[in-house]
């Protein structure tokens, strides 16, 4: 069993969803099963991963809305008949086409459903949510009422429809799916609409529990480890920083862009620059459209105690995991958040906002859950930083909590689910693929979620 994994995600500074590729790369070797990656880059290249996997790259310009750093596929690069996309597609002849990817790739699933790539036959499609497209909405464009109306049209009425499958990297990330469908949360939607477009679409007829799965990812904990804790390490981040030995350090490593609620760090370290009995410094490790902002925020609302390192590599970040204080993460939203759970496995007490996609893995017992304000997140670092005995208990839970969730266990259940799609694809095959028994199907008898 072949698979094709087409993203506009994977680049150097993408972070989370860059590693779980990493990771599934690594696991195609570990489980001997052929793995292959399309993703944007400068020029056309191919790189061999290891025996089981290999990356095609395909030439792609920068986005010109969003993150202006990473580059996208656009539709026109796939949808052409001599495109490198439908090249690379019909020399490797898949057996799943996973596309992670709910814009400019998304209309892969319709076109292979159309039977426009005849020519590789009719591959299982898995659409895999590593965001919900609704949070993205709300930090881009529009927080309010239609930004959510709007994601939840886009997702019951063309993405849950145009695709076999769909796998959701967190409970949260895979509560937009039933949202978008459920008729309890759609009480106002035009169902002849909603009918018309899965038809239109050729849609599975499937009942939709049983095309939805979550996945959460995982974290390499050799790379992640308390033992990376060394005097040596805390006294040359400091120096870096160019702050006090004795001072405190708080890390925050992801993109520096609106989706990760940023403007909450500077919040925070408001309120702890005035603290008389310790000297908080906040390091940043990442990049993102929103650098400048939090520079000179920083330096007008808590001079000095915000510093920007840029990106790490993994190694110099491994070291800054185990060797800071306190690890905050601002983001009340997040998918699944694999920067939490990397600093809970090197053995550092973490702060994160009671919400989204990292209830996954964390509790009240191996992390500081809190309501994502500043003064909230101010009071927990100085809990921590006070209570010796609760922080070693919660960070014993958090490492412990790691190594139960780590690469190797997370890509095999992946597989596992791949496998176990795959098989439900071939034994009910006529649900996925009769075309034409779709024309008078009722599909809000298949909603039983």
């Amino acid at each position: 069993m072949k698979s094709v994994h087409i993203t506009n995600y994977y680049h150097k500074n993408s972070g989370g969803i860059s590693t779980s590729f990493n990771n599934l790369l690594a696991a195609a070797e570990r489980r001997k099963r052929e793995v292959r990656l399309i993703v944007p880059g400068e020029v056309e290249a191919e790189e061999q991963v290891n025996d089981y996997a290999k990356i095609y790259y395909v030439p792609a310009k920068y986005s010109p809305v969003f993150d202006k750093r990473y580059r996208i596929i656009m539709p026109w690069q796939y949808m052409a008949n001599d495109s490198l996309v439908r090249k690379i597609m019909l020399a490797e002849m898949p057996d799943i086409v996973e596309v992670t990817d709910k814009y400019t790739l998304s209309m892969i699933g319709i076109m292979i459903r159309a039977n426009k790539f005849k020519q590789i036959g009719r591959p299982m499609l898995v659409h895999f949510s590593c965001e919900r497209m609704d949070d993205n909405i709300g930090s881009f464009l529009s927080e309010g009422k239609f930004g959510k109306w709007f994601a939840r049209r886009v997702i019951g009425n063309y993405t849950m429809p145009s695709f076999d499958y769909h796998i959701a990297n967190s409970t949260y990330t895979a509560e937009e799916f039933v949202n978008a469908v459920s008729t309890d949360k759609n009480s106002r939607r035009s169902n002849w609409f909603f009918n018309k477009c899965w038809r239109w679409l050729k849609a599975p007829r499937v009942p939709i529990s049983e095309r939805i799965f979550v996945c959460p990812r995982g974290v390499d904990a050799a790379q992640f480890s308390p033992e990376r804790k060394s005097p040596d390490v805390r006294r040359e981040m400091r120096e870096r920083a160019g702050i006090p030995q004795e001072s405190t350090v708080l890390l925050y490593a992801g993109r520096i862009s609106p989706e990760k609620n940023i403007p909450l760090l500077v919040d925070m370290m408001e309120q702890l620059a005035n603290d008389r009995d310790h000297d908080y410094r906040l390091l940043v490790a990442g990049a993102g459209p929103l650098e400048q902002w939090l520079k000179d925020a920083g330096e007008e609302r808590a001079k000095g105690c915000i510093i920007q390192l840029g990106h790490l590599d993994k190694e110099t970040l491994s070291n800054y995991y185990a060797n800071a204080d306190v690890f905050v993460h601002p983001n009340p939203r997040e998918p699944f958040g694999i920067a939490p759970l990397e600093a809970m496995a090197s053995g550092v007490a973490t702060v994160a906002p009671n919400g989204g996609g990292i209830l996954s893995y964390a509790t009240a017992e191996n992390m500081w859950l809190i309501e994502p304000t500043g003064s909230d997140f101010a009071n927990a670092v100085r809990e921590i930083v006070s209570d010796d005995d609760e922080r070693d208990r919660r960070i014993a839970n958090a490492v412990e909590t790691a190594l139960a969730n780590t690469r190797e266990a997370s890509t095999d259940r992946l597989l596992d689910t791949y496998e176990t799609m795959y098989a439900d694809f071939r034994e009910r095959n006529a649900l996925f693929t009769d075309r034409d028994a779709t024309k008078n199907v009722n599909y809000l008898e298949l909603i039983d979620v």
